[in-house]
């Protein structure tokens, strides 16, 4: 694994903020509660400040990994004044700190796109939902996301994402992830508005293998 350029991903961040409204906009309509435990992961998070703003969900929380993004979303919930509302955590790909069954809604963005600065671990985000919780897992401007935002940051966010690192992934490529690591549960992929997997913990769910 190679070093997280933090500047560059502090800028992505910023960059996408005027993306993350839309793209809570789909994320609530597969969700679609008010309530529940929200968790977002990885050095992309951002959705999660609008959703509670929203008021969707009754706790919120960060788990960031590499450790250098701790401090630079604890001080975006300070900025945001959300310091009540929003607990900022250290972890990493398996989810370690976040405990097992508690999630109703997990995001991951950025998920499968950046592999030289980790490795996604599906059943560790499968493990910490609860039953009828749902993944959103991916990355994409999604689907309600208009043209002109996506045509005034696309470039820019381009050329960031090269510079971190980031990887074209097939949806046939995604398909073959997720038939490797044995998941159960409803599993749906998304390519519209980007490249997401849905995932869904059912009644009768099994462990993954």
């Amino acid at each position: 694994m190679k070093p997280l350029d933090l500047n560059a991903t502090v800028e992505i961040n910023n960059l996408w903020k005027s993306v993350y409204p839309y793209l809570s906009q789909q994320i609530c309509e597969f969700y679609n509660r008010k309530d529940g435990n929200i968790l977002e992961i990885g050095p992309f998070s951002g959705v999660i400040f609008d959703l509670k703003k929203r008021n969707i969900g009754h706790s919120h929380l960060i788990a960031t990994f590499p450790p250098e993004m701790v401090e630079v979303f604890k001080e975006e919930v300070k900025k945001q004044k959300l310091e009540e509302g929003i607990r900022v955590i250290k972890t990493n790909s398996d989810l370690t700190g976040v405990e097992e069954g508690s999630i109703d809604l997990a995001i991951f963005r950025g998920a499968f796109f950046f592999p030289s600065i980790f490795q996604v671990n599906l059943s560790a985000i499968y493990n910490v939902l609860k039953i009828n919780g749902v993944g959103f897992i991916g990355g994409g401007f999604g689907k309600f996301t208009p043209d002109h935002i996506i045509k005034d940051i696309g470039k820019k966010s381009r050329e960031l994402n090269l510079q971190i690192g980031k990887i074209e992934v097939s949806e046939e490529e995604l398909q073959e992830a997720i038939q490797q690591e044995g998941l159960r549960g409803e599993l749906q992929i998304i390519s519209e508005g980007g490249l997401w997997l849905l995932m869904r913990k059912g009644l009768t769910a099994e462990k993954p293998l």
